[in-house]
This record gives structure tokens, C-alpha cells and sequence, in this order.
């Protein structure tokens, strides 16, 4: 099956709406990267940056 780069991102658009949908149905958080930066987003859509320090300490940083 051939697909074009039109269908392709369509089909992946549809597969991110179902995967957040899932997601904040059960109350899970999504973790992605956006601009280099690592990113949590929880079910009720808050944003977070995830951070680690020199001494690999997590931190989360609320993004507004």
C-alpha cells in the first residue's frame, strides 16, 4: 500500500486525537518532545517541561 505525504499526516493526526482522548480518559499523562525540550502533558492539559540537573534530579517546570 502506497501512501502519500497528505494521507500519511492524516492518518497520524488522527492516531494523536486518539491517543490524548484515551489518555485523559484514564487520567494518564502524555510525554513528548517539542523544540528540543521534553514535555509532560497531564489529563487535564497542563504542560510541563521536564528538567534534569547536573546531578540527574528531575524537576518539572509548569509551562503557562
Amino acid at each position: 500500500m502506497v501512501v502519500d505525504r497528505i494521507k500519511l499526516q492524516e492518518i497520524l493526526n488522527k492516531a494523536n486525537l486518539h491517543v490524548r482522548k484515551q489518555a485523559k480518559a484514564s487520567g494518564a499523562s502524555i510525554y513528548y518532545v517539542e523544540n528540543n525540550k521534553r514535555i509532560r502533558e497531564d489529563a487535564d492539559g497542563n504542560k510541563y517541561e521536564i528538567i534534569f540537573d547536573a546531578h540527574g534530579k528531575r524537576q518539572e517546570v509548569k509551562i503557562p
